[in-house]
């Protein structure tokens, strides 16, 4: 299990631009956003992505990268990213489902073909969202078992300018006994 104010795990994905992302050489000021996203053949993922895509900028601004990540194969990445017109957002592709477990992601066999037409890979990762600090402690972090609920980037946004202002730290870091009541 992933814990805030500990080490993320090594991340290496190759990416739509041609280059390979690596989380312990990307440099943002503040943190590095990971969308981790089931792939092309969710509708509610390129709703989502459309959404980061768009918020990118603003997400710059205060000195956050972003990514979206799946273990879909470069074409599919290719046509996710044209689907949500992506300019700003970085898409890796290519995860392994070994390095989706270090995440804590979870795991899901295909159904079939989607309500959009488009066939499932045999095994993909759910999602999750993350925030990594330039020295890979993880500063907050969402796994989802299913594609609904997920976090909001605008309520992100609001919330960074809280953290960036005061200086907010990571939590869920306990990890000590709990006393029994």
């Amino acid at each position: 299990m992933l814990i805030p104010r500990q080490h993320a795990p090594e991340l290496a994905v190759d990416t739509l631009a041609g280059m390979r992302f690596r989380l312990s050489e990307d440099a943002p000021e503040r943190l590095t956003l990971l969308c981790f996203y089931r792939g092309l053949h969710c509708p509610i993922c390129a709703a989502y992505l459309k959404e980061l895509e768009r918020l990118t900028p603003a997400f710059a601004e205060r000195g956050v990268s972003t990514i979206a990540i799946s273990s879909d194969t470069e074409e599919r990445a290719r046509a996710m990213a044209e689907k949500i017109g992506a300019a700003n957002l970085r898409i890796g592709f290519g995860l392994s489902l070994a390095d989706a477990r270090q995440w804590g992601l979870y795991v899901s066999a295909s159904r079939g073909k989607t309500s959009i037409g488009i066939e499932e890979p045999a095994l993909f990762s759910e999602p999750g969202l993350f925030l990594i600090r330039p020295d890979r402690t993880v500063y907050y972090l969402s796994v989802q078992s299913m594609p609904f609920v997920r976090p909001h980037f605008a309520e992100m946004l609001q919330a960074l300018d809280f953290v960036i202002k005061n200086d907010y730290p990571a939590r869920g870091e306990h990890v000590g006994p709990i006393a029994a009541p």
